[in-house]
């Protein structure tokens, strides 16, 4: 494998690693990426958790049904984490402004 390609592939593994260990601190909750790109300001993932939904909570219920909500996470260059955000359907694929870190 080239090492240019090989390089691309490790700053993928350690973004993803980065994304679930941040929102597993932040959360409490196991992320699957979902979704990972690089761009010109560092990376943008999408990570589906699974939590206790707010709704049955909310009734005073105890908590056996969960939500899939997807988180949006905003990563530097240097693969520090600069934003992250509950997605809603019609939000946009980045975590800029939101929830700063």
């Amino acid at each position: 494998m080239p090492e240019g390609r090989k390089a691309q592939e490790m700053s993928i593994e350690k973004a993803e690693k980065t994304i679930s260990d941040f929102l597993k601190k932040k959360l409490g909750r196991d992320a699957k990426i979902i979704r990972l790109e690089k761009t010109d300001k560092g990376w943008i993932g999408n990570a589906e958790v699974f939590e206790d939904s707010s709704f049955i909570k909310s009734l005073g219920l105890p908590a056996r049904v969960q939500d899939r909500n997807i988180y949006a996470v905003s990563l530097d260059n240097e693969l520090g984490v600069v934003g992250y955000k509950l997605k809603k359907d019609d939000d946009d694929d980045d975590a800029s402004g939101d929830k700063n870190v």
